[in-house]
């Protein structure tokens, strides 16, 4: 059995996962490491293009076809890797150990079966349920999402249901078998304000509730800071920065992750322009040997040319890849 820390239900370990087009190679995900505790929310943050989406689906091994694979590294659920599980013993664990909350709930779903008949497939696949209390349980699950009428519900179409009823039938789907991990990929993109900020309400009750984990996917850091525990920050196919929430918002300490924030707008400050990144993100397919923000980064002298940076300490739990913060 790996060794595993105490409280973590999932740690992942120097994962690589790598596209195959018809030249060269695709370096979506190259070398992610991070751990997820019983009862935390974890966010992945990044530009769009970095790697999140990837490594979640990485995780649950749901890869496009040959287009894609996971070539090294470990992914421990209760010190079990996942990347040595068959396909049939991945579809026992998914739904019932790690689930996953897709972004756009109108793909999620299928058009031409009732929601009912979508909550009950998975529920079928839970050997404590009778044939007969499926359909029972499947209200139950909606209504644990607070989405109003379940008992009408179940019978609707998904094009009969508003995006935000959606997002909602399709957290139901996720967490309908009480799984430990959950992961959510951006799962408030397509919502406005006000649904949004219910649905992060929602999946805040239904973790308090269970003591479930939650790796949470998005490239907004306003929601991480409503959402999340700690924070992991993404570039290029890999973590550059990660802490507790207070400690990157307080002391970013990367020049990435520094950028970010001040991308934010504050509604305190009135300016003439937002802050933005220059540049462009390095092609994954032609990664540079040294630090992928160099290029883009206003601190960056002749090694970072040359040499990834090592990661640091900044404090206790709060780390970063960067050679400015080498001690002297």
């Amino acid at each position: 059995m790996n060794n595993m820390s105490q409280d973590a239900v999932l740690e992942v370990r120097d994962l690589h996962t790598h596209f195959f087009p018809r030249r060269g190679i695709v370096k979506a995900v190259d070398g992610v490491s991070f751990s997820l505790n019983r009862g935390e929310v974890l966010g992945l943050v990044g530009e769009s293009g970095c790697g999140k989406s990837v490594t979640a689906l990485s995780l649950l091994r749901l890869l496009p076809g040959d287009a894609a694979r996971t070539v090294g590294g470990q992914v421990l659920l209760d010190g079990e890797d996942l990347l040595r599980k068959s396909k049939n013993q991945m579809r026992r664990i998914r739904g019932r150990r790690i689930a996953m909350i897709l972004q756009d709930p109108q793909t999620s779903l299928n058009p031409v079966f009732t929601i009912g008949s979508q909550l009950s497939e998975v529920l079928t696949k839970d050997p404590t349920i009778p044939g007969g209390g499926v359909m029972q349980k499947a209200i139950e699950a909606l209504r644990k999402v607070k989405l109003a009428a379940p008992e009408t519900r179940v019978r609707q179409y998904p094009h009969q249901l508003s995006g935000g009823m959606k997002q909602r039938v399709v957290g139901a789907i996720a967490t309908s078998r009480a799984p430990k991990v959950l992961i959510a990929d951006e799962p408030t993109t397509a919502l406005d304000v006000t649904i949004q900020l219910q649905y992060l309400q929602l999946l805040k009750e239904l973790q308090a509730n269970s003591d479930m984990a939650i790796l949470f996917i998005t490239h907004d850091f306003g929601v991480i800071a409503k959402m999340c525990d700690r924070v992991a920050v993404m570039y290029a196919g890999r973590i550059v920065e990660t802490g507790l929430v207070r400690q990157v918002f307080d002391n970013p300490s990367h020049p990435y992750t520094q950028a970010l924030i001040a991308s934010v707008p504050k509604m305190a400050h009135t300016e003439a322009r937002l802050h933005t990144i220059e540049g462009q993100p390095p092609a994954l397919s032609e990664l540079p040997q040294g630090c992928r923000f160099e290029e883009r980064c206003p601190f960056a002298e002749e090694r970072c040319q040359t040499t990834y940076p090592k990661t640091f300490d900044v404090s206790e739990k709060h780390s970063a890849s960067c050679w400015r913060l080498e001690p002297v």
